[in-house]
């Protein structure tokens, strides 16, 4: 089962530089987004955005971005970070939607009833004198 604290995110979207302007524009219309949490970043041309994911994916909010004609840094590094961050947060997602394995719920009493059934202890048919050794 999934953490719901690994479900929480926070990750920067970054922007090329041109055209100018873009940055401001793309905060006002990310906080209007409920459940998403927006701040400047670290770094020039940053927004650091946080939210769930159950609401949100960071390629969700990057596509719906490009979609309005902002345009994100497309250097080699952004663009593979940007993907591992989509798979894996698809997998998450797509792990949220698989159904629990029944025993997984149950595991303790599983082995403790197949254990019951092992001869040991109590239940062992060994008569008393044979069970030490003298």
């Amino acid at each position: 089962m999934t953490d719901p604290f690994e479900l929480d995110k926070q990750r920067d979207i970054v922007f090329s530089a041109e055209p100018p302007g873009q940055i401001a524009r793309a905060y006002q219309l990310l906080s209007g987004l409920p459940g998403c949490k927006v701040e400047y970043g670290d770094t020039p041309n940053t927004l650091r955005v946080s939210y769930n994911l159950h609401n949100y994916t960071l390629e969700g909010l990057e596509s719906g971005l490009a979609e309005e004609g902002f345009h994100l840094d497309n250097s080699m590094l952004h663009n593979i970070g940007r993907k591992v961050i989509y798979y894996c947060e698809d997998t998450t997602c797509h792990n949220l939607d698989t159904p629990v394995h029944p025993t997984k719920k149950n595991e303790r009493e599983v082995f403790v009833e197949a254990y019951s059934h092992e001869p040991h202890g109590d239940h062992d048919d060994t008569p008393p004198e044979l069970r030490d050794y003298k």
